[in-house]
């Protein structure tokens, strides 16, 4: 697929890196650390496996989807053995391992196989989610108690439960690391999120990886850890394109049908920036415990999506969309 493999016109790790006080040439900067992308199978877990991998970290990828099985989702297209084979492309070491992340037992064998094959883990990557196919008429625009509870409940355990599991058990071979990094991968910003997400449990499960990274960056302080939550804007992952029978080489065509569509950024932009910030001796002081974007790590790292662009899809939502104020999502790019 040509985002995972296109590197653009000014990459993340790997190049010049602005870590705010001075600018350090770095070809691969994770060369021998070990980091566990939890919920890699597509869109941005996929991307920052790659993107890890492709400043020379050795990637433990896991998810649901292989090639001899199928996850709820439904989508055989994109699988973890296919990351893994990515991560290695891309210069480092993809190691791919089917875990459901709310199966207990299946996370302690994960955890249990890195320990004995590394011996530490540096990096924890909680990208776990998976429940698109449950953000229906029946969710979205919902009061709480008109939502199905099964699905509400289902939600809840594809972006909550899943990722206090996964660090809980995955926790105590990180802090092992000189520099342990927990990264929860969500849904908006403290600051976006402070507008009502739709319905009542996509709010909770985009929310608690939030201030599960305030949480444990109070806990990894003393490890000299860094725990922080991010997100993408409006993401062009596999299933947003097929949503909007696109590509990545045609991806424009949807803005016809979706003028916000406009300001949308590849997986990639956001996972440069995890990379960037991976490799950044001063990530700690910067970002323990904070929320931020795709397009607050871009301008930190001095990074640029695949096609070049800077697009700042929050940005765009807060002055134009919910602001009123006047301008076009190209506007934002």
């Amino acid at each position: 697929m040509r985002n995972d493999t296109d590197t653009g016109t000014d990459t993340g790790a790997g190049a010049d890196l602005d870590t705010g006080t001075r600018r350090v040439r770095t070809e691969s900067p994770l060369r021998g650390r070990i980091a566990l992308v939890a919920g890699a199978t597509r869109g941005a877990g996929r991307a920052l496996a790659v993107e890890l991998g492709r400043a020379g970290a050795t990637v433990y990828v896991t998810g649901r989807t292989t090639r001899e099985r199928v996850s709820e989702v439904g989508r055989a297209s994109e699988t973890i053995e296919e990351t893994a084979e990515l991560v290695t492309a891309a210069g480092g070491t993809g190691i791919a391992v089917p875990t459901d992340h709310l199966d207990e037992g299946r996370v302690r064998a994960l955890v249990e196989r890195v320990d004995r094959e590394q011996g530490r883990l540096d990096i924890l990557v909680n990208d776990l989610w998976g429940g698109e196919h449950l953000l229906s008429d029946s969710v979205f625009g919902k009061k709480s108690w008109e939502t199905p509870l099964a699905d509400g409940l289902r939600i809840l355990e594809l972006g909550v439960r899943s990722h206090v599991i996964t660090a809980a058990l995955a926790l105590p071979l990180l802090v092992r690391s000189d520099a342990p990094l927990h990264v929860e991968v969500t849904d908006g910003t403290a600051v976006s999120n402070r507008r009502y997400r739709e319905n009542l449990y996509y709010d909770l499960a985009k929310n608690a990886p939030i201030r599960i990274a305030f949480g444990l960056g109070e806990e990894l302080a003393e490890y000299g850890g860094t725990a922080v939550a991010v997100t993408p804007g409006f993401l062009r992952s596999e299933q947003m394109l097929g949503h909007f029978g696109v590509s990545e080489e045609n991806w424009r065509d949807a803005v016809a049908r979706e003028p916000a569509f406009a300001v949308a950024e590849s997986p990639h932009y956001l996972a440069r920036g995890v990379a960037a910030l991976a490799a950044d001796p001063d990530r700690a002081a910067r970002w323990n415990g904070k929320s931020t974007s795709s397009a607050e790590l871009a301008r930190a790292y001095g990074l640029r999506d695949v096609d070049g662009s800077r697009p700042d899809a929050w940005g765009y939502f807060e002055d134009v969309v919910y602001g009123g104020k006047g301008g076009s999502a190209d506007d934002y790019r």
